[in-house]
């Protein structure tokens, strides 16, 4: 493998190449983080009996049980010896370049084999200075107390249940991003023509279904259809916990067929 966006394994059993390609986007196939299932059977099982309004609380508990926090150390800012999956998605959704995107970016190149390419600024090579300030954020022992990438095999292991259930039967999201390619480490890979191109995200990054928000982001606006399989987090998934003023959805990044949105 010569793909430097790609790392050699991850935890799909499926080729990283085949996982971040555009392709994988029209025609997507099942994906599952090995063993998350089959330790929490019961859990998973349980879901499948109830109504669509106790999926999270009931996740919600299953993750204090598993990873022994108290009740409201998962609904706060808590800064205590242990973190929460929902303390590293809040830093997400304020700033995905703070320490606790540099652990969600972590988590996604050891999960789906997706290199971050980007933290702060543009992530040259292994052996630069700002990506071992990167390496030094995402492995802080700070945010690795409670287990934080099994906590979070299970958000997206969850994600792809209630997606199942509850999501758009298509298979499929409709979103919106706003950006600047040169300043945020995105790629032109092809250019398509007639206002189509693959562009190249970072192994893990935000969109939006409102294009009106996506546009206050950048002076590029690209439309994008995305499947289920590429979701870890979206406001729906736990309504309350986490912020919903920007309907940010947390995709999995690779290469995305991605259409020019004019407003005029």
């Amino acid at each position: 493998m010569e793909q430097a966006h790609l790392l050699y394994s991850n935890l799909t059993g499926i080729p990283s190449a085949y996982f971040a390609c555009a392709g994988f986007n029209q025609a997507p196939k099942p994906v599952k983080i090995n063993g998350v299932r089959e330790m929490n059977r019961g859990f998973f099982e349980a879901l499948e009996k109830l109504e669509k309004d106790q999926w999270a609380p009931l996740f919600l508990e299953h993750i204090r049980l598993m990873f022994d926090f108290e009740p409201h150390e998962l609904k706060s800012n808590h800064k205590g010896y242990k973190t929460g999956f929902a303390r590293l998605l809040r830093g997400w959704f304020f700033d995905s370049n703070r320490p606790e995107g540099a652990v969600l970016k972590g988590w996604a190149e050891s999960r789906f084999g997706l290199r971050c390419s980007f933290h702060r600024v543009p992530l040259r090579g292994y052996t630069s200075p700002d990506y071992q300030v990167y390496l030094f954020e995402k492995m802080h022992p700070r945010f690795h107390s409670a287990a934080i990438f099994a906590q979070l095999d299970l958000v997206y292991e969850f994600a792809q249940a209630w997606l199942g259930k509850w999501g758009n039967p298509s298979g499929f999201n409709t979103l919106y991003r706003g950006f600047n390619p040169a300043l945020d480490g995105s790629q032109l890979i092809e250019n398509l023509g007639q206002g189509e191109a693959i562009y190249r995200n970072n192994c893990l990054v935000s969109y939006t279904p409102d294009k009106e928000r996506a546009s206050e982001f950048g002076d590029l606006v690209v439309e994008v259809i995305v499947p289920h399989q590429k979701l870890v987090c979206f406001p729906q998934l736990l309504p309350g916990l986490l912020p919903a003023y920007e309907k940010e959805f947390l995709l999995l990044g690779g290469d995305y067929l991605s259409s020019q949105v004019t407003f005029f």
